[in-house]
């Protein structure tokens, strides 16, 4: 333990060769068997997706489409093992089923389209730039809504599935048998990125219900999928996202928004089209380490679904990817309408993250509130940065060169101020 009662840092030193525990091995091996039975093939999945929920109707044609050149990428190119084969055709019968579900409710309610999507707070940034812990301040305050995992993994319960009154939702419990599983076969995972039943998630998987989503590469880089959807305009993406607020508002309720997505930096042009009157929140931190944390994240979560991890090409693929969504940034942030948008520097926000939520509230015009002030410091005292231990972050697996980097991501820096990090 260090002074202050956390773990010590520690070296990802498998990253390549994945070592497991026996519990996880035997689990993985089994996983693997039932993934050799498996096709990734959207008209099988989408079968599969409506006999489980007795519903047809997607409520658009071309969400097959795109269904297609995903399972098509992840065949061809992703290079997954049995085991992510399973996982990918669950998540995305899963992603079905959440569809089939949603267009039955509208069709059935259409009152839920009057629904009133009235000026959220949406957090855009890459990953490891503060988001998720800004995130989880702003939505410790009750006077907003956020999306609980839980409820972003199934947005809508089958009707069969309605729980009476105060029994538990069986969403829940099916979140915290992923969670468990995770927890052990990933047992850093929770160094780099703590995940809960409850902890505020990102729409980047409500966005992936239309099959248009960055989600889908953190898998494994699939360069067909990224330049289709890069090629399309996302706005009739985002509009999906809206109608899905819609009706998980119409469902729990809650009247303002907080969202948070990484996706949401390279489209601002869609973003605003949908919510036009939103506050935007930018976030900004030295590319380089972002992009090191980054790689090793996707790297160390790569061993569920490879037997092993292509360290170097995990890498190529998110420097590029990375530079591509910061040159989007740099091109449309003045899109973003200066009233109600903020740039939020990742050193200032560490140095006083509560200071940092007053000035975005001042800016989304939400007063100050001492009981909404408590509740996030309770949420900072239960959740102290670290708590899990660090991680050592090394460039060697990967190939990577900290003044390269610098040179590629200059533009970026330059353009917001951004301070480099040691």
């Amino acid at each position: 333990m260090t002074t202050d009662g956390r773990p010590p840092p520690i070296t990802l030193d498998d990253l390549v060769e994945p070592r497991f525990d026996d519990t996880t091995r035997e689990v993985l091996a089994l996983m693997a068997d039932m993934g050799s039975s498996v096709s990734l093939d959207g008209p099988s999945l989408l079968a599969q997706a409506t006999a489980e929920t007795g519903l047809d109707d997607l409520g658009a044609d071309d969400v097959t489409d795109r269904l297609d050149v995903l399972c098509r990428a992840l065949r061809e190119e992703a290079g997954l093992n049995g085991a992510g084969v399973l996982t990918q055709s669950v998540l995305l019968t899963g992603l079905l089923k959440n569809r089939l579900l949603i267009q039955d409710l509208l069709d059935r309610h259409p009152e839920i389209r009057d629904e009133v999507i009235a000026a959220p707070i949406v957090i855009c940034g890459l990953p490891r730039t503060g988001t998720t812990h800004l995130h989880n301040l702003l939505s410790a305050d009750d006077r907003l809504r956020s999306l609980p995992y839980w409820e972003s993994l199934e947005p809508v319960l089958a009707d069969a599935e309605l729980p009476g009154p105060g029994a538990p939702d069986p969403r829940r419990a099916r979140t915290e048998a992923g969670l468990d599983f995770l927890n052990t076969a990933l047992p850093e995972f929770r160094r780099m990125h703590e995940m809960t039943v409850d902890h505020a998630h990102e729409e980047i998987q409500l966005l992936a219900i239309d099959m248009s989503s960055m989600l889908f590469e953190t898998v494994a880089p699939i360069p067909s999928w990224r330049d289709d959807y890069l090629a399309r305009d996302q706005r009739p993406s985002y509009a999906y996202l809206r109608t899905v607020l819609q009706v998980l508002q119409w469902l729990r309720g809650g009247t303002r928004w907080v969202l948070k997505s990484p996706q949401h930096l390279e489209q601002f042009p869609a973003l605003l089209a949908t919510f036009p009157d939103a506050t935007f929140v930018v976030t900004h931190r030295d590319p380089v380490p972002v992009t090191v944390s980054m790689v090793t994240m996707l790297a160390y979560t790569a061993r569920l679904a490879h037997d092993r991890v292509d360290t170097i090409g995990i890498a190529a693929y998110w420097v590029d990817r990375l530079e591509r969504m910061l040159r989007s940034c740099v091109d449309h942030r003045d899109l973003l309408p200066e009233a109600r948008t903020i740039d939020v520097h990742f050193d200032e926000f560490m140095a006083d993250d509560l200071a940092m939520v007053r000035r975005i509230h001042a800016v989304a015009g939400l007063p100050d509130s001492g009981a909404a002030e408590a509740s996030m410091r309770a949420f900072t005292e239960a959740h102290p940065r670290g708590r899990f231990g660090g991680i050592a972050y090394d460039l060697g697996p990967f190939g990577l060169d900290r003044d390269v980097l610098a040179e590629v991501f200059a533009f970026y820096s330059e353009r917001f101020g951004v301070r480099t990090e040691g």
